[in-house]
């Protein structure tokens, strides 16, 4: 799947609704709460040098590594609860025709006793910059930035005197996995190379490279009973006016974008999401919306068949469980005892 592919379908498509707005190169520099409870976003041209300030109703923050930084600025006391701590990743890959040729799938391994769900690593096939390639990994990596291209100063400059006491009793509680990010930023090249070889025992050295992919900001919340825990799927904070929400967190996959963003909509805009005109709109976009799929065979068959259809692929429906042949049980006739040979 080439997401950057299909980002640039979605903004094209965007771009031909008059009520949509672009701008590229461009910072968030301010976020201010008015006297009426609109914002005023302050924005800076990173080309020009120029700032424009943008008086808004609602603000979203969805800035990956950058959101926790902005939501703090924005000072709504449900900021307070969170922290964040950057995690990077490196993967092996190659681009040797004969090894990506071999290999069209993703395959995971298992988790050694005793370590993170995290630390399991796989191989699988990608499409950078429209070449196909295999990687391995993650590697784990720590960089104080909260982005690639960030500041060393992004962990400092976002720890403050809420969410410090946090921080630290989620590094007493999960020391397995500080000792495991520990242990992947200290690996060498050969001990990288062996832990590919455990996946594929054919591997050469010349054949792979070492690649630097982006950084997440895990999320660390304040709790009531455990001064702090670790969240490792995404969240949304928003106040209690519903003028602001932010999205933090490291999202599994991009699966998750769609029910993180309705999720969204039902948190800050509950009584629009009820309406019925949102919901035609919303059922109209995703046709299974509201309707639990589990134990509804002919709903999820359906949602199968239209998913298949949507993406070109082939859909064979599952045979009905009536349908298989029974298997008609009586005695065998005594036979005369045989030897008991492994075939």
């Amino acid at each position: 799947m080439n997401y950057g592919e299909i980002t640039r379908q979605l903004i094209a498509s965007l771009q031909k609704k008059s009520n949509f707005s672009l701008q590229l190169s461009s910072e968030v520099r301010a976020l201010k709460r008015n006297d009426d409870n609109t914002w005023t976003v302050t924005v800076a041209d990173l080309k020009n040098g120029t700032a424009q300030n943008i008086r808004t109703k609602f603000v979203f923050i969805g800035a990956g590594g950058a959101a926790l930084k902005l939501l703090q600025e924005s000072g709504i006391p449900e900021a307070k609860d969170y922290a964040g701590f950057p995690v990077g990743g490196q993967f092996l890959v190659s681009e040797n025709p004969d090894v990506v040729n071999r290999h069209l799938a993703k395959v995971y391994g298992k988790a050694s006793v005793g370590a993170p769900p995290m630390s399991v690593p796989h191989i699988d096939t990608r499409v950078l910059d429209g070449k196909r390639v295999v990687l391995f990994g993650p590697f784990a990596t720590f960089s104080t930035k909260f982005l690639k291209n960030g500041s060393l100063w992004d962990l400092m400059s976002s720890t403050t005197t809420s969410n410090v006491m946090p921080m630290m009793h989620v590094g007493l509680d999960n020391f397995e996995l500080v000792k495991y990010l520990v242990s992947q930023v200290m690996l060498s090249e050969e001990d990288r190379f062996e832990a590919l070889k455990e996946y594929y025992p054919q591997a050469k050295k010349e054949d792979w490279r070492l690649w630097q992919a982006g950084q997440r900001v895990q999320i660390i919340k304040r709790d009531a009973e455990k001064g702090g825990v670790l969240r490792l799927g995404t969240e949304v904070v928003s106040d209690q006016q519903g003028t602001i929400a932010a999205l933090l967190g490291a999202s599994p996959g991009a699966s998750t974008a769609a029910p993180i963003m309705l999720n969204l909509l039902e948190k800050v805009f509950g009584d629009r999401v009820s309406s019925p005109q949102w919901q035609a709109t919303l059922k109209a976009i995703v046709p299974s919306y509201g309707r639990k799929l589990n134990g509804d065979v002919a709903a999820t068959e359906r949602e199968l068949q239209y998913t298949s259809e949507v993406l070109g692929l082939k859909y064979d429906k599952p045979q009905a469980a009536d349908s298989t042949p029974k298997p008609q049980l009586k005695p065998q006739p005594v036979q005369k005892e045989v030897a008991d040979i492994a075939l």
